[in-house]
C-alpha cells in the first residue's frame, strides 16, 4: 500500500526529533553545503522534515506537500520563481526521486543568478554501497534509465526513488551533462562517508552506531579519505551557473 506524502515527511519529522545521531549526521551535511553557498536568496526544495531551518532559518523552505514547519508547497520541476531570482537552491536527497531531472536541471539554469549555485547532497553508489542501496534499501537502485530525459513516459511516485540517479547523472554520464546544461558548472564534486551513514540507519532503521563510536569512526573515514571513489555513500555536487 503506497503511503501519502505528508504521512511519509510526518514520520522523518519524528525520527529527526528523536534520533540524535541523525542531527549529528545533518549537521555535518548542512556545514559541508553552508560553506558553499553565495550570499543572498537561498530556495531548498524538497525541504521534508525541515532540517535546514535549524542550520539556515532565513532560507524559503519547500516540498510537493503542505507541512507547517515549511515555507511553501512546489514543485522541482516547475519552480515558481522569476528569471534570475536566486542565488541558492539546495536539495537534499531529492535528485534521485525526481521524474524528470533534465527539466529540473532546465530550470536551475532559468531562476538562478550569474555565479548562482545549486548544491545537491546524495546518495553515492560505490562499491561498497552499491549491495546496500541495491538490496536493502528501500527505495532500491536501477542502472537501466535516462536521467536526461526531459519527459518521462513512467508514472511515479513522489517519494519513489533510484538511488543510482546522481551517480549516473555526475559520474557516468558527466560529459553528457555539461554538453546537455553548458550553463551549468560543476565547481565541487566530492564522495563521503563510509561508516557513520550506514551505521546511523537512517530515517528508516534503527542505529547501530553507538555515540562512543563517533569519534574513531570520523577519524578511520579521514584516513581512508583517498578511498572514497570505491567506499563512500555520499555524493556533494556545487552547481555553478556562468
Amino acid at each position: 500500500m503506497t503511503r501519502a506524502p505528508s504521512e511519509i515527511l510526518d514520520e522523518r519529522r519524528r525520527v529527526w526529533t528523536s534520533k540524535p545521531i541523525i542531527r549529528k549526521l545533518y549537521k555535518k551535511w548542512y556545514g559541508s553545503i553552508q560553506e558553499t553557498l553565495r550570499p543572498g536568496r537561498t530556495l531548498e526544495l524538497g525541504g521534508g522534515s525541515g532540517n535546514l531551518s535549524d542550520f539556515l532559518p532565513e532560507a524559503i523552505t519547500s516540498d510537493i506537500v503542505y507541512e507547517p514547519w515549511l515555507d511553501a508547497v512546489m514543485d522541482a520541476h516547475a519552480i515558481p520563481f522569476k528569471e534570475e531570482s536566486l542565488d541558492n537552491i539546495v536539495l537534499f536527497d531529492v535528485l534521485h526521486h525526481l521524474a524528470a531531472p533534465a527539466v529540473f536541471f532546465q530550470e536551475v539554469e532559468r531562476v538562478l543568478r550569474a555565479k548562482g549555485r545549486a548544491v545537491l547532497m546524495e546518495p553515492y553508489v560505490s562499491w561498497l554501497s552499491f549491495p546496500v542501496y541495491r538490496f536493502l534499501h528501500a527505495e532500491g537502485m536501477v542502472w537501466d534509465t535516462d536521467p536526461f530525459l526531459v519527459q518521462s513516459s513512467e508514472r511515479k511516485e513522489p517519494f519513489e526513488g533510484n538511488q543510482a540517479v546522481p551517480t549516473l547523472i555526475f559520474q557516468k554520464q558527466k560529459e553528457k551533462f555539461l554538453e546537455a546544461f553548458p550553463r551549468l558548472r560543476i565547481v565541487r564534486q566530492e564522495t563521503m562517508d563510509i561508516f557513520l551513514y550506514p551505521l546511523s540507519g537512517g530515517f528508516h532503521n534503527p542505529s547501530l552506531c553507538p555515540f562512543f563510536l563517533w569519534r574513531p569512526l570520523e577519524i578511520l573515514e579521514r584516513v581512508l579519505r583517498p578511498f572514497n571513489r570505491f567506499l563512500a555513500f555520499r555524493l556533494l555536487v556545487v552547481l555553478e551557473k556562468d
